[in-house]
């Protein structure tokens, strides 16, 4: 099944294959899936006898430890397809702890865990190859995240994505706040880049919004905040911090459903 994730109407968000499987498959396989699938996250997910799931995510090239859009994916997949009662959260065991998913008011909300930044100094080769003079530069277990003074800078941002691959890190975000006229629409903007782990620029991230969201809560002093990713499907994320936790906020539509055959 193929998700668009973020999104209310096809063909924007980002889009994730999502794969409902009936039995335990091996490493190896899954990332030949991912791989063939040529999305920026495939999503495998495997039912336990809890009632639960197991949800790993792959890239074309490697096997990541947190992914938004894909789990929001999941999500819609498992109700959309009767194998969850819709009026029953999704719950999934994964490399980043137990996270839930539930419908709300034609949303669906995930709890997700913060990954706050710190400030850093730049590592060698980051601004050069992104192109941008940064306000402020900071740091996650997986991710650096890139202050820009505008949401014309983030927008404009183009970078070069061989030099970026080459810097140690998961990916990057670039942000700033939103424009005065974007007002009332969104909070801050965003893109995110990881050619590293094979995805050039991610359509919209869910997994950024555990660190944007904190650190944009500390500039802008509210809990409650919309982000929009300014990739070029583009997409909405509503998120609220909670403490150590993150609800994110999207919606999902399904755009192609399918079985393997291998």
């Amino acid at each position: 099944m193929q998700v668009d994730a973020f999104s209310e109407k096809p063909f924007s968000g980002n889009p994730a294959a999502v794969c409902l499987l009936t039995e335990a498959r091996h490493d190896e396989w899954m990332q030949q899936v991912a791989a063939e699938m040529s999305l920026s996250e495939t999503a495998f997910v495997n039912s336990r006898s809890d009632g639960a799931c197991d949800l790993r995510w792959f890239t074309p090239v490697t096997e990541v430890d947190l992914c938004g859009h894909a789990t929001l994916a999941s999500a819609h997949a498992l109700w959309e397809s009767g194998r969850l009662d819709p009026a029953h959260e999704a719950r999934f065991h994964t490399r980043s702890g137990v996270l839930t998913a539930w419908k709300r008011e034609g949303w669906i909300q995930m709890d997700f865990p913060v990954q706050p930044e710190v400030s850093v100094a730049p590592p060698t080769g980051l601004v050069d190859a992104l192109g941008v003079v940064p306000v402020y530069v900071g740091k996650n277990g997986t991710d650096y995240l890139v202050e820009l003074g505008s949401e014309r800078e983030v927008r404009q941002t183009a970078p070069n994505f061989y030099r970026l691959s080459e810097v140690p890190m998961r990916g990057v975000m670039v942000t700033s706040a939103g424009t005065p006229a974007a007002s009332g629409r969104y909070d801050f903007v965003s893109r995110f880049f990881a050619p590293g782990v094979g995805v050039n620029e991610d359509p919209v991230t869910g997994s950024a919004h555990c660190c944007l969201g904190p650190f944009w809560r500390r500039r802008l002093g509210r809990d409650t905040l919309t982000g929009f990713q300014a990739s070029a499907r583009g997409g909405i994320v509503r998120l609220r911090v909670d403490g150590e936790r993150v609800r994110l906020f999207g919606q999902a539509v399904t755009v192609m459903r399918g079985d393997l055959l291998c």
